[in-house]
């Protein structure tokens, strides 16, 4: 890749020149590449139908379901929590973020990911998912993704920070709870492993997520984001 890079023309970025300006000036005045930032792509999908494909792998019962609970939230009182198709965690690690969500006493919408041979094996996330009935919904598959994010009922997505997921975040203009961006002022992870990622204690998160749904310092970080929002609009 490193070598083809060396070579070209120039690079086509999935990005945008007011998020990244330093790096994007890095590339066209020191380096003196040419460089072309014409993303975020999804956006050229705008359409119902074109953001429907992405949860194409969910049921449509799952799907209905979804978008039905989601609906009935009240504006600012969701936590979206998804960790993208990548990331795949232990029990353990899951565990912790289902301790810290109940405890934040938050609702939220928990997008997890299972690996296909854990699928006939009793799972610990059905006590959980009996007792926040009402609360929380899971959901073990693809989703809607930007028409979550764009939904009223999202106060605030919780993520790793892959690139997609974050440009989805911004240009819907919902503050992050994160892992790997800011990460030891939200939620405390202090080290990146590819695939894994660190581990994230119950309490972190309680406490992340709390402070972005909860009080005068979120009201102002929901401000400056749909500031941030609507000037790119």
């Amino acid at each position: 890749m490193h070598e083809s890079w060396a070579k070209s023309y120039g690079i086509i970025v999935n990005s945008f020149y007011e998020l990244e300006q330093v790096c994007a000036n890095y590339y066209m005045d020191v380096l003196k590449r040419k460089v072309w930032l014409i993303g975020p792509m999804f956006l050229c999908n705008r359409d119902g139908k074109e953001k429907g494909k992405k949860g194409n792998e969910v049921s449509g019962d799952e799907d209905e379901l979804l978008l039905k609970w989601r609906d009935t939230k009240k504006e600012n009182s969701v936590v979206y929590v998804c960790y993208g198709t990548m990331t795949n965690f232990p029990d353990s690690q899951l565990r912790e973020i289902a301790i810290g969500l109940e405890a934040s006493g938050h609702q939220f919408l928990w997008i997890v990911r299972r690996n296909k041979q854990e699928d006939d094996k009793e799972w610990f996330l059905e006590g959980f998912e009996k007792r926040m009935k009402g609360k929380g919904l899971i959901i073990k598959g693809w989703v809607l993704q930007v028409l979550i994010l764009e939904h009223q009922a999202i106060g605030a997505f919780m993520m790793h920070c892959r690139w997609n997921l974050t440009l989805e975040a911004v240009i819907a203009g919902v503050p992050m709870v994160t892992t790997l961006v800011a990460v030891e002022v939200l939620v405390g992870v202090k080290k990146w492993v590819r695939m894994v990622g660190d581990t994230i204690k119950w309490e972190a998160v309680e406490k992340a997520v709390t402070r972005i749904m909860a009080g005068e310092e979120a009201i102002e970080m929901r401000n400056k984001v749909k500031c941030s929002h609507n000037r790119l609009d």
